[in-house]
């Protein structure tokens, strides 16, 4: 029986340009979606452009242009860089879309109406000089856990979420005065209704999450879930269901991990699908969310805490796929400093494949990785070219040959094959992605081995029995490279499929090649840098 596959990638701030950090946070969820499809699962790869919330407002502000004008320019940015690293997402939309401002209001609307949403009288932080109240993001403060200076909705470097009282310290980032405190009505989550199931839940499946995301989930548990509010003094958003908050709305969190399931109700109504089956229980369904490890509680608590608030059956989150950050030249990303290259900037320098290659063969799974220039091209030269693509070019491309030779396929070579797909799709399975992709070149190197070990260039002349084996083999390899490598460098794989008439891609061993299979066309997959 198929699985029905959920993969949530995290929604980007539509705000400004994507780093190449962002991209290693991200391309986990591509590398599952197109793995799965290998292997015949019911796929659905979700995300879209967060376009509401204070970082869009502050932008829209110092440049004097409406928050849509800011979102739009960047969602259109974002969509042009997702394409160009081949991202295969089912759909990727954005949150200002109607069908999902009003999908979000009926999931909250059952939210309030299932008790889970109550209102307070609160005081929150204010500015006398700016004249209005402050979201978290508008505040910049001492963190108290790890002394930082930082915004008030997360510290980066310690991710402590600051408390209401935490944020009376701060000042203004609009102003730099004081904060002072104000009465506002204000709406809560009972997230702490929620703490024994998802502690429940969390217990049963975080032995698969990475361990920044099994430890920062626990530290929330144990100090207890916190009720959180959800309504914001904004005039850009989701507008709140309820009446009396008419002039306020909902916080850009809570709209955003909704857009997960907002987008599979969208493609599942456009395609005649089910979207119960992905979301519900009792449908041999998985969900994945893969992000940076500054999102995952909004993704192993929130998220799950609004699945169980419907009070509907909701299948929760399976397993979260939470990177560490990546660094540039051994100093953190920072645009103001010049530090670093846009995602869009380094495509316009390198391969995309060779990129995707690179981030996911030495990506932060387990700890901060750094990204340099000099690094990327040794690894771009000596592995991808020098190892896969010289392979692919002295098979394929063989002086003499304009058509493939039917030989025998050598079993040393197949079974070593064999147990390749079946070491990486454990490791991917497993969200080992560096290792898998080592697997994989280990391969490579293997069948150059077998090739230079062979020696076709004498079989040629002295052995053309021996050389149709050589070439026919090598040949095989590279049609099941193809499939292995396709979550990794997926544009190289489709030419190598067009090449070699492979019509249908599969986690399946290739153990056979068409007939009359032309060589005349072969390009080199690679260019040295």
């Amino acid at each position: 029986m198929k699985k029905n596959i959920i993969i949530g990638g995290a929604w980007p701030y539509a705000n400004s340009s994507l780093h190449l950090g962002h991209i290693a946070g991200l391309i986990s969820g591509d590398v599952l979606a197109r793995y799965y499809r290998l292997k015949g699962e019911n796929v659905l790869y979700v995300s879209g452009s967060d376009c509401h919330g204070t970082p869009i407002t502050e932008r829209a502000r110092k440049e004097k242009r409406t928050p849509r004008e800011i979102s739009s320019k960047y969602d259109e940015e974002f969509r042009k860089m997702f394409d160009g690293y081949n991202f295969s997402y089912d759909l990727y939309s954005k949150t200002d879309t109607e069908y999902h401002k009003n999908k979000v209001k009926e999931l909250v609307k059952r939210l309030y109406d299932n008790g889970y949403i109550y209102e307070k009288i609160e005081k929150e932080p204010y500015c006398e000089n700016c004249g209005r109240f402050l979201s978290d993001r508008e505040i910049k403060l001492t963190c108290p856990e790890c002394g930082t200076d930082t915004k008030g909705d997360q510290c980066d470097k310690c991710l402590h979420v600051p408390t209401t009282e935490e944020l009376m310290h701060g000042n203004c980032i609009e102003c730099n005065s004081k904060i002072s405190e104000k009465e506002n009505k204000v709406l809560y989550l009972s997230l702490s209704k929620f703490q024994k199931q998802i502690e429940e839940h969390t217990k049963n499946v975080n032995h698969e999450w990475r361990i920044n995301a099994q430890n920062e989930t626990s530290k929330y548990l144990k100090q207890g879930l916190k009720d959180r509010a959800i309504t914001r003094n904004l005039d850009w958003g989701v507008d709140v269901p309820i009446d009396g908050y008419e002039e306020k709305k909902l916080y850009v969190w809570i709209d955003a991990v909704l857009g997960y399931l907002t987008n599979t109700m969208k493609i599942c109504e456009e395609n005649g699908l089910n979207w119960e089956e992905y979301w519900k229980q009792g449908h041999n369904n998985k969900i994945y969310m893969c992000h940076g490890k500054d999102n995952i509680v909004f993704h192993s608590i929130i998220l799950n805490a609004l699945l169980l608030g419907q009070e509907d059956n909701y299948h929760l989150v399976d397993t979260i796929v939470s990177a560490e950050y990546l660094n540039y030249d051994n100093q953190k990303f920072s645009k103001s400093k010049g530090i670093g290259i846009t995602a869009l900037e380094a495509l316009d320098m390198y391969d995309s494949d060779s990129l995707r290659y690179y981030l996911i063969g030495n990506g932060p799974e387990k700890k901060d990785t750094n990204f340099s220039s000099d690094e990327f091209v040794a690894v771009h030269n000596n592995e991808i070219l020098n190892k896969f693509g010289n392979l692919v070019n002295r098979t394929l491309k063989f002086k003499g040959l304009t058509v493939l030779p039917k030989g025998k396929l050598d079993d040393e070579m197949l079974e070593m094959c064999k147990k390749t797909y079946e070491k990486v799709g454990k490791l991917i399975e497993e969200l080992e992605f560096r290792e898998a992709v080592r697997e994989i070149m280990i391969l490579v190197e293997n069948t150059n081995k077998y090739y230079d070990t062979q020696e076709p260039w004498k079989q040629k002349k002295e052995d053309e029995t021996g050389f149709n084996n050589t070439i026919y083999t090598c040949s095989v390899i590279i049609a099941n490279l193809s499939n292995l490598f396709e979550p990794v460098m997926p544009e190289a794989c489709s030419k190598l499929k067009k090449y070699l008439k492979l019509n249908n891609s599969s986690w399946n061993v290739i153990e056979e090649l068409a007939e009359d299979i032309s060589l005349e066309n072969i390009e080199p997959l690679f260019t040295r840098i």
